[in-house]
């Protein structure tokens, strides 16, 4: 499975990453992370799309699921075929964003796996894991702009991604259509409060890691949240609402 993985995603992103390197001027590997960062989003930029369509989707449906998990509350095996049928009639898959992010989460992996590698082996290139067409730079040279070491963390853009990542959800929460208050006996919306709880976990997680890791993966994951964060804004813009 890790021979796989390593043929199909992490060899790939590790070529890329040193072709980019080898092609910017000046050698810049931030900028190479940054460019590579923003390969990766456009090749998974369907994904992203149908991800965040359908979570748009069964925000706006979701009243109307409350509503019918409220009138057959008494009733769990009624209340399942209820909701699975608004599922049917309105053409939705609870399940559809599954599979975009786990895709995601794999390319995360990966990029992570990459970044950590080459910090490890104190910034040499690894020739056995070089396409026959990419040049071996050999050394890479380990300073942003000639100012940022990404050999070790730097807490500015550990602070800056845990703010981009804060504030996507945030943008996210503030989204969800308000629903009809609830009676005592209702069980709490499991996917508002997992929400909400990322709303301090993910930032916190980020944060932890931009401490703890070399600032290229913290340059990674701003520039990726980022993205997200216009992607998610441009998508939700032009998406069409649900008809009632």
């Amino acid at each position: 499975m890790m021979a796989l993985f390593d043929t199909l995603v992490y060899n790939p992103i590790y070529n890329v990453l040193i072709f980019l390197y080898n092609t910017v001027p000046g050698h810049d590997f931030g900028i190479a992370i940054i460019l590579t960062t923003l390969v990766l989003k456009f090749i998974l930029l369907p994904l992203s799309k149908q991800q965040i369509e359908s979570q748009k989707k069964m925000q706006e449906l979701q009243p109307k699921i409350k509503a019918l998990q409220h009138k057959y509350k008494t009733d769990k095996e009624k209340q399942t075929r209820a909701v699975m049928e608004f599922y049917k009639e309105n053409k939705v898959n609870p399940l559809a964003g599954c599979l975009p992010l786990i895709v995601q989460l794999t390319f995360l992996i990966a990029i992570y796996r990459v970044l950590i590698n080459i910090s490890q082996s104190g910034l040499q290139v690894q020739g056995e894991n070089l396409y026959a067409f990419i040049t071996n730079p050999g050394q890479i040279h380990h300073l942003f702009l000639s100012i940022v070491d990404l050999t070790h963390p730097n807490y500015v853009f550990a602070v800056l991604a845990a703010a981009a990542q804060y504030y996507q959800t945030k943008i996210m929460i503030a989204r969800q259509p308000k629903t009809a208050p609830k009676d005592d006996n209702d069980a709490p919306d499991f996917a508002t409060i997992m929400t909400k709880q990322m709303l301090i976990i993910g930032p916190m997680l980020t944060l932890f890691i931009g401490f703890t890791f070399p600032a290229g993966l913290s340059l990674y994951w701003l520039v990726s949240t980022l993205f997200m964060i216009a992607q998610q804004e441009y998508i939700l813009k032009t998406a069409q609402p649900v008809k009632e």
